[in-house]
């Protein structure tokens, strides 16, 4: 039974369970650590505790082991075997039942179990034939459960009815859900615009993955339709799908007016050159999308020149993703001066990897990054290129920083920190390369400095310079013996 609330538990015990953060209820004084009865004990009489401490050990049972028995239960009830992956990771933040073949049943004996369950954050449940019931079961766990962020439901045969069940869902913005992948139900237009339709009223969303959905031009009427009025959602993802040319201009409509969408993948779409023009509208007005992946889409350099003429004025866009589109050099020239010609561009990736260059072009994005230092762009170099490149491109920049570190009795560590203003160890992508390319204490290029962002893990747009240090400690250790190695793990620890 719960407590009253008028009779909390005495603050010793409170500063126990504050370890395990509970939603706002009457229950949040029963999340306690096994000593707390003891604690009890001795700060109370005994008589009144005796009550109090039954009620601790009851949930203490209940939360700790009562979650594997709850699920084996529950396995029980619905007649299915139950997945030992399940059981092993219950408690664990990440759970990957991927292609694990529960079918509804089995999906509905792992939403029992999550009803309760305070650890899982991430819920991947992909092509597990989950079925119109399966998704009932998630949706009404959902409802009770407030710690389970992400939830991957891609490729499992929801039918019109699980689209229903699931739109209805969204639309009363009950759950906690930040994440959604919705991926590879091979939908009717009329499915998916089931769902599309009430995520305008949704505003706890951050994240949307529809790809692979044969969504057409209608679904991108009502995507347009939500996204001018959607305050939440932040990525959208639309790969793979059938939006052409009329879903994404339609898509483009609504997008002008947003506000708070910052990552759009339409890759594989083919919308051709007249959708390049309608993006490069929305690219001139929005100010909020930061990353843009238009690859594979059928675009000449027609269409990019609409684009790089938006990139002109754009002042927010810093990842921009072309692959695998038919441009030449010259287009790729179009688009590099576009960003020359704009001092506020932001822009810190482009993607060409597939348009072969010239030296007059590298040279000429030499220019372009000396403007804005934060630029890297990929393209394929020219054979007689790559030969010099290799020269130019020189000497590992990790060994570079390290000896400059070492002359200055410093630890690598300190050399990256002095980069940042803020003094911390994780910096965004950009404001790390055109720190390293302004400073003047270790010679390096473009080149380099994109091996060692490589080297930092470009975690969402962010290098962390603690990832270096197993390199850093291999390297120095090869190169000067172990008393360096030794030295530097004094000294420069994170």
């Amino acid at each position: 039974g719960t407590m009253d609330n008028d009779e909390p538990l005495e603050p010793e015990t409170k500063d126990e369970s504050d370890s395990v953060s509970a939603p706002q209820s009457s229950n949040e004084t029963l999340y306690c650590e096994a000593e707390a009865p003891v604690v009890v004990e001795k700060e109370k009489p005994a008589q009144e505790s005796s009550e109090t401490d039954l009620e601790i050990e009851d949930t203490e049972k209940f939360f700790t082991t009562g979650q594997k028995e709850l699920y084996l239960e529950a396995c029980k009830l619905v007649g299915v075997v139950p997945v030992s992956y399940f059981i092993r990771n219950m408690e664990e933040p990440y759970v990957n039942l991927n292609h694990h073949g529960l079918g509804p049943k089995g999906t509905k004996a792992i939403a029992i179990a999550l009803v309760s369950n305070t650890t899982v954050l991430t819920l991947e449940l992909a092509d597990n034939c989950i079925m119109k019931e399966g998704i009932l079961s998630l949706v009404e766990m959902l409802q009770e459960n407030y710690y389970l962020q992400e939830m991957n439901v891609s490729d499992n045969d929801l039918g019109l009815e699980g689209a229903r069940i699931l739109s209805e869902f969204l639309q009363n913005n009950t759950s906690s859900l930040l994440s959604l992948q919705l991926a590879g139900e091979p939908v009717r237009a009329s499915q998916a615009v089931l769902v599309v339709k009430t995520l305008p009223n949704n505003y706890r969303i951050k994240s949307l993955d529809l790809s692979h959905n044969q969504f057409c031009h209608k679904a991108g009427e009502y995507l347009g339709q939500m996204l001018a009025i959607n305050v939440g959602l932040q990525s959208l993802d639309l790969s793979w799908n059938h939006l052409y040319i009329r879903g994404v201009v339609a898509l483009c409509n609504g997008l002008r007016s947003n506000v708070s969408l910052k990552k759009l993948d339409l890759s594989m779409n083919s919308f051709g050159n007249e959708g390049a023009a309608a993006l490069g509208e929305v690219l001139r007005l929005n100010s909020y999308l930061t990353y843009l992946d238009l690859s594979s889409n059928n675009i000449t350099n027609d269409g990019l020149s609409k684009i790089s003429r938006a990139l002109e004025l754009n002042e927010s866009l810093k990842v921009l993703k072309l692959f695998l589109n038919p441009i030449s050099m010259d287009g790729a020239l179009l688009l590099i001066l576009s960003i020359k010609r704009n001092p506020k561009s932001r822009m810190e990736d482009i993607d060409i990897s597939n348009v072969l260059v010239s030296e007059q072009f590298v040279k000429i994005l030499d220019g372009v990054c000396a403007i804005h230092p934060q630029l890297d762009v990929i393209y394929k170099s020219v054979q007689a290129l790559s030969a010099k490149k290799t020269l130019f491109t020189g000497t590992n920049p990790v060994k570079l920083i390290q000896s400059y570190a070492d002359q200055n009795k410093i630890s690598i560590l300190d050399f990256f920190r002095s980069l940042n203003p803020s003094g911390e160890t994780m910096m965004p992508v950009g404001e790390f390369r055109k720190a390293m390319i302004r400073q003047n204490k270790v010679p390096v290029n473009r080149y380099q400095v994109r091996e060692l962002i490589k080297k930092l893990g470009e975690k969402t747009g962010m290098v962390d310079f603690r990832s270096a240090w197993p390199h850093l400690r291999a390297e120095a250790a090869g190169r000067a013996g172990l008393h360096m190695a030794l030295r530097l793990r004094v000294r420069g620890k994170p």
